[in-house]
């Protein structure tokens, strides 16, 4: 039996076409009918070079909620027909870097859908290791916030607000005001900063982003961010989050983080930087990076769930399945079609 995927042919080429519906192939695994999914950069950024250890003739996609069709029969936690929210981390749950809590390193898992085998950008996708690797959708809630728990508000949390010690006090700067950005800036609030400015070349995103919490934006395309920042501040922010995936915005971030604070990289980086060592340890700059774990999305879903954080702010568009080439190719000009998330449904 055939499905419908977007498959990633060669670098810059993708095909929605007719796939093989995946099946359960161990018992721990579950098959899921796909609700709701979005883009990621990160699947931009397979498509444009940045993960060459990606696999051609891979389905796109992870992140998601859908319905359990299948369940293996090892499963203990999920059973048909329960709604799941799908994790962007395949975990086992069971080895060393799992037991450290660092799912992102799971030696039979990590970030593993759309990057090595088939993701959620189909009608249906295999879960490895489901019972670690999906979460039960609260009753009632909306899919569509739903699916910014699969990956993007965790990143933006746990890889820019958490692995920069945001502390309450705190003066911080995010460059870049894409989906990932927003979402540090929505959970950053959690902690209480003084100050947390949002630096970009969109003029779009910076008004969002003065909406929903920034203190601050500076257009990096008409203002000296860097100098702006160090004349406000006089020596640096506490944390300075980068998350474009580029040398400059890196670099940025390098000159504006205060002595003895954190420089947290988010942004995918698909190529060398220049690590500025010679003047980050005379200032004890701590720079951290690295790839989301989902340690904590229970926290998140239950904030959600809560409806005192609302991340389905950050939704501007909507498509179906079979528009999902329209929606690629919107999301690859996000600055003119003014998008942030979009939302595709099944």
């Amino acid at each position: 039996m055939t499905i419908k995927g977007l498959v990633f042919k060669v670098l810059g080429k993708m095909e929605f076409e007719d796939v093989k519906k995946p099946k359960i192939e161990k018992p721990r695994e579950a098959l899921l009918k796909i609700g709701k999914i979005t883009i990621c950069g990160t699947d931009l950024g397979i498509l444009h070079g940045k993960t060459p250890s990606a696999k051609p003739q891979t389905t796109l996609g992870h992140e998601g909620v859908g319905i359990v069709e299948e369940a293996g029969g090892a499963l203990r936690n999920f059973k048909k027909v329960d709604r799941v929210i799908i994790s962007c981390i395949t975990a086992c749950g069971s080895r060393e870097y799992c037991k450290k809590q660092m799912s992102g390193q799971c030696e039979d898992g990590r970030w593993i859908l759309d990057h090595l085998i088939n993701g959620t950008q189909a009608d249906y996708v295999r879960i490895p290791h489901a019972d670690n690797s999906l979460y039960a959708a609260p009753a009632g809630k909306d899919e569509e916030t739903l699916v910014m728990c699969s990956d993007t508000l965790l990143t933006g949390h746990e890889i820019g607000v958490i692995n920069g010690c945001a502390k309450p006090g705190n003066t911080m700067a995010i460059i870049g005001a894409e989906p990932i950005i927003m979402s540090a800036l929505l959970t950053a609030q959690f902690y209480s900063p003084a100050k947390i400015g949002v630096i970009d070349l969109d003029e779009n995103s910076l008004k969002i982003a003065e909406e929903w919490g920034a203190s601050e934006t500076i257009h990096s395309g008409i203002d000296d961010a860097v100098n702006m920042i160090m004349v406000e501040t006089k020596d640096g922010v506490d944390v300075a989050v980068e998350a474009v995936g580029a040398p400059d915005t890196f670099n940025a971030c390098q000159q504006i983080a205060l002595p003895g604070d954190h420089v947290a990289n988010m942004g995918v980086q698909g190529k060398s930087v220049d690590l500025k060592i010679q003047d980050l340890w005379i200032r004890n700059i701590n720079s951290t990076m690295g790839r989301v774990n989902t340690n904590t999305a229970p926290m998140l879903l239950r904030t959600v769930a809560s409806e005192k954080f609302k991340p389905e702010k950050l939704f501007t568009h909507h498509f179906k399945l079979n528009e999902i080439m329209k929606a690629y190719e919107l999301f690859g000009d996000a600055a003119n079609e003014k998008a942030l998330k979009i939302i595709l449904t099944n």
